[in-house]
């Protein structure tokens, strides 16, 4: 591996650090026992995922660009859809909150 191979790669992993970051920020509030909050918060992260992934090119998305751009737009909106929709929706069960 050359060293000019290796320029900017940092840079390259910046969208789905930012991704990651917002991941982390879901989980925490989901040990805070914040639930709901917390995988919309995921499902949030999976949306800006799919965003980031339409707009960048292959070469600076990083890890965000796993298949084809449309292949993983649409699977990132996809499951982020799902989980924002469970989250608002489920009602009930040992981690209700509203009473």
């Amino acid at each position: 591996m050359s060293v000019s191979a290796n320029n900017g790669g940092t840079r390259t992993q910046l969208p789905f650090a930012v991704v990651m970051l917002v991941v982390v920020i879901g989980i925490v509030r989901v040990v805070m026992q914040h639930w709901r909050e917390g995988t919309t918060e995921i499902g949030l992260a999976l949306l800006l995922a799919a965003f980031l992934r339409a707009v960048l090119p292959d070469r600076k998305a990083g890890l965000l660009a796993v298949r084809t751009r449309k292949v993983d737009v649409l699977l990132y909106g996809g499951f982020a859809a799902m989980i924002i929709f469970i989250s608002l929706t489920i009602v009930g069960g040992p981690f209700d909150s509203t009473g």
